[in-house]
């Protein structure tokens, strides 16, 4: 497949009366992207703001965020089988708005959502910080269960990033980058020589809001399956997780997979990147064992030398993580493994909930239960009611002066598995 991604950087957004590109500026009309947003009868109010980075601005709680993105030419559009049909993508011509977002926030679950600082010290561990945020807060109608919430603000979020997206159909991109990929015979030939490497996603698929999307479909009801990289640039894998904020993939991670982008630079260089294989994260010990099986399998059919696995969360996917690893490597096939730590606040706990042997090659994302002090900033975009209940809070979290003491579990990207933060070791 080969896909060309046409890069159109943002400098800034501003709310007008009509919506538009100009000159690198978003306008953006608010009665336009509410009248998207409310086309679902499950939400009774949605409000919009802008968070530009450097400001004293909070937004909490944090649901997804998500790149805007516009199919130019080739078959299918954008995040196929939830906002556009069910056509497989990842060829052709595609427009990215980048160094901005849009971000859905609102009172979905409360312990399972994030926050975003645009400036401070909080601000140093979330990549969202350095974005220019369209931030959008649902609010649902009456007695409204939490799935169909989840359900709604998802949906709404992907609506006005199509939107804001289809705005850039008709500029000219200020970058463009092609990918490619070769079929499994063309890269035997083309690489005779280069060890033949894949990457290995594991998808959050525990259910009960820990989901995520492949065109449309739930990930838990999938078995491994193998995607041309492509694929994710035109978001055929979605976020529908309301999970810890650090280690969780929103949208706007899948669709700029580091892990996907950094074997692409080496493909035809050091290696050939043959594939990109997703499988998912249940919790039954009989779907993480089929999973693994068939993840092995995969991996030994297409004759690969090395591969890189991710997880998304901790804990129980720990146990799915090194089954995965443990197998591969028994088919003769090299592993790295990208993980974050949950070693307690003072750093001496298990890292893993599960380990092996077989797991000699690790990546780290940080230590997710590290204590950070954040300072009250001027303006909060949410609320604030749920902070105390945030993963990685605690009933003391919220400070008589309006500071917060949390871990960095609770900063939205902080200790991401896909590479996709702001740490580095020294």
């Amino acid at each position: 497949m080969r896909l060309e991604m046409g890069h159109i950087y943002i400098k800034d957004i501003q709310f007008a009366s009509e919506s538009k590109i100009e000159d690198g500026i978003l306008y953006v009309s608010e009665e336009a992207v509410k009248a998207v947003a409310l086309e679902d009868e499950h939400i009774k109010s949605v409000s919009f703001d802008i968070a530009k980075p450097g400001e004293s601005v909070r937004i909490t709680p944090v649901k997804d965020v998500i790149e805007p993105r516009v199919k130019v030419e080739g078959r299918g559009g954008i995040f196929p089988g939830v906002i556009s049909k069910v056509d497989t993508v990842g060829e052709g011509k595609t427009y990215a708005l980048k160094g901005m977002a849009v971000v859905t926030a609102g009172k979905i679950v409360g312990f399972q959502e994030g926050i975003i600082d645009m400036t401070g010290p909080g601000a140093d561990y979330t990549p969202f910080s350095q974005t220019l945020n369209l931030v959008m807060v649902c609010e649902p109608i009456d007695g409204i269960k939490q799935h169909d919430y989840e359900k709604a603000v998802r949906f709404a979020g992907f609506r006005v990033a199509a939107y804001i997206g289809e705005l850039a159909r008709e500029l000219t991109p200020d970058e463009t980058k092609v990918y490619e990929t070769c079929t499994i015979k063309e890269g035997l030939e083309k690489y005779p020589n280069l060890p033949r490497v894949a990457y290995v996603q594991m998808l959050q698929s525990q259910g009960l809001l820990h989901d995520t999307y492949v065109y449309g479909v739930d990930a838990k009801k999938i078995v491994p399956t193998i995607l041309s990289p492509t694929e994710i640039m035109d978001g055929a894998i979605v976020s529908g997780n309301c999970v810890s904020a650090c280690d969780k993939n929103p949208t706007y991670v899948h669709e700029n997979n580091p892990v996907v982008h950094d074997l692409f630079e080496q493909h035809g260089k050091t290696i050939n990147f043959v594939c990109q294989i997703i499988t998912n994260e249940n919790v039954y010990l009989a779907d993480k064992q089929r999973s693994s099986d068939w993840t092995a399998k995969l991996c030994k059919m297409l004759d690969l030398d090395g591969v890189i696995v991710s997880q998304e969360g901790f804990g129980n996917p720990d146990t799915d993580l090194i089954m995965n690893c443990k197998k591969i490597e028994a088919e003769g096939v090299k592993t790295v493994i990208i993980t974050d730590e949950y070693a307690g606040r003072d750093g001496k706990s298990q890292s893993l909930a599960d380990a092996d042997a077989a797991a000699d090659a690790v990546v780290t994302g940080g230590n997710a239960n590290q204590v950070i002090i954040l300072p009250k900033l001027d303006k909060v975009i949410g609320t604030l009611d749920y902070v105390n209940k945030i993963a990685g809070a605690s009933e003391e979290t919220l400070r008589e002066d309006g500071s917060l003491e949390v871990e960095l579990q609770v900063l939205t990207g902080a200790t991401n598995e896909t590479g996709f933060n702001k740490l580095s070791a020294r």
